[in-house]
């Protein structure tokens, strides 16, 4: 199967790495980044597995409208995606996924598929994967990968599904179906912001956070899913709100310690939201344009926020 990567940032290096194993895979990369893996491959330090891979794939700096394939996956933060999405409207590929966090999917889906010379088929997914390029190199961090795909507020249809299923059959890569991406992904920002502005109180160190401020993580989180249920959106995996009570918030914070207190949080977490300050308000202002439909109060959520001082933050140089 013919498939393009469009984005070569830690997701979408790992996500070319596992379609290469039985797939025509081409990454489209820019500059230096080009450069490096057209010389020496593409070199991934899986973190947790202890071992580096090399893949030698086709690499591009362009997409041209003629240029057909199976699946494309556009693998870009968010606020990249107005570069991107021209491009991928005038390309004549039919199936087209979304690979990461977005706050506004329904208009992501409209722009590429706006004036497209075939009708497309958009999906949204989101994969579990983290980490960082350094030395020619992607360090990337995972506990075995796969991805949460499907339709913003429907199934994706057979064919759609039939190919995704075909590129993934055989690689060690699980695909999770989701009717509701979009209410998939307000529940994921609803625990991930709180997590970002404890890295910022922390200024990116997640050792110095305290046993309050983890807690407060899990407070804050909850206040978001609360607020997601009172504006009528799905909580999403369903019962994904049991995690903070009872014994499921014994191990959510069991977790948060583990990652504070080793790399893991720093190369899961930290990094990206120091790196990445501008994807980061982009989603904490997607997330107040939610807030400003309700007047739930959401203190815990506040007090995190107004500490990470995300506004004022200057921009990593």
């Amino acid at each position: 199967m013919k498939i393009l990567i469009y984005g070569a940032g830690v997701i979408g290096c790992e996500l070319a790495h596992m379609l290469c194993k039985k797939n025509d895979v081409t990454l489209l990369a820019r500059g230096k980044w080009k450069e490096a893996i057209d010389a020496n491959g593409l070199v991934i330090r899986h973190y947790v597995q202890m071992k580096t891979t090399v893949d030698r794939l086709n690499a591009i700096d362009v997409l041209e409208p003629t240029d057909v394939y199976d699946l494309v996956f556009v693998v870009m933060q968010a606020v990249q995606l107005p570069e991107a999405l021209p491009v991928i409207a005038k390309n004549a590929s039919a199936y087209i996924v979304f690979v990461g966090n977005n706050m506004a999917p329904q208009e992501t889906a409209r722009q590429a598929a706006e004036n497209s010379p075939v009708e497309k088929e958009i999906a949204f997914g989101f994969q579990m994967t983290a980490g960082r390029r350094e030395g020619g190199k992607v360090i990337s961090v995972h506990a075995g990968v796969g991805m949460t795909v499907g339709g913003l507020n429907a199934p994706l249809s057979q064919r759609f599904r039939e190919k995704l299923k075909a590129a993934f059959d055989g690689t060690g890569y699980r695909l999770k179906w989701e009717n509701e991406m979009d209410a998939w992904l307000k529940c994921h920002m609803a625990f991930i912001l709180p997590v970002c502005y404890v890295c910022y109180i922390t200024n990116g160190c997640l050792p110095n956070a305290t046993g309050k401020q983890r807690r407060l993580v899990l407070d804050a989180a909850f206040e978001g899913y609360s607020l997601l249920q009172a504006l009528g959106i799905p909580i999403r995996p369903e019962g994904d709100e049991a995690n903070f009570h009872g014994l499921k918030r014994v191990l959510m914070l069991a977790m948060l310690f583990i990652m504070a207190k080793t790399s893991l949080g720093r190369l899961a977490a930290s990094d990206h939201a120091m790196r990445a300050l501008d994807e980061m308000r982009y989603l904490d202002a997607g997330f107040a344009a939610l807030r400003e439909q309700t007047d739930m109060p959401m203190p815990t959520w506040d007090m995190l926020r107004q500490g990470s001082m995300i506004e004022e933050r200057a921009l990593p140089r």
